[in-house]
């Protein structure tokens, strides 16, 4: 894959954010989703995730197997109708942006991915760190030390969401006083 196109988002997060959404909202069928779909990236991935109705049969009335019988149900089905034109899009964004394309739905609070692309990531970890990826191994949490990490790096994430925000927003902010910087 050569280097980014001019239409690869790699300015300022909140421009490329912007851009994506404007692209995906002028391809996905209106009939989708109830509203815009939520589209966020990295380096490697687009993900786009849509809110839709809960089905019948999922609603206050029913046990929670009930309804999560009926969202997989409901899911499944979706995923299926959308099928071929959810890869049309994912082709042409592919190509357009360099990123690989994730879809997925939203039930009320329940989130349902059809398609994810997971990256290997390499870290260098000295032994205390490594005992406690062990340690989770050990216990059962995880099936490996790279499960283990990513166990951490999700806990993290739920838990310091808002200082893992208020950080997006100070490196949106560094973006935007870049890109207005001085041109050398």
């Amino acid at each position: 894959m050569s280097g980014p196109s001019e239409d690869q988002p790699t300015a300022s997060p909140a421009s490329a954010a912007d851009k994506l959404q404007a692209w995906f909202a002028s391809r996905l069928p209106q009939d989708w989703f109830s509203g815009a779909p939520e589209i966020t990236f990295d380096r490697e991935e687009i993900t786009v995730i849509g809110v839709v109705s809960l089905p019948p049969g999922a609603g206050e009335d029913c046990t929670p197997a009930e309804r999560a019988a009926a969202i997989a149900g409901h899911s499944r089905k979706f995923r299926e109708q959308t099928r071929q034109q959810r890869v049309d899009i994912a082709r042409e964004a592919e190509h357009r942006f360099g990123r690989k394309v994730s879809w997925g739905v939203v039930y009320d609070e329940t989130v349902v991915m059809f398609t994810t692309f997971s990256v290997p990531v390499m870290t260098r970890l000295r032994q205390p760190e490594r005992l406690v990826l062990d340690t989770l191994v050990d216990a059962g949490l995880a099936r490996s030390r790279s499960d283990a990490l990513a166990w951490c790096v999700r806990l993290v994430g739920k838990h310091e969401e808002s200082w893992i925000a208020d950080l997006r927003a100070a490196l949106a902010h560094v973006e935007r006083v870049r890109a207005e910087g001085p041109r050398s």
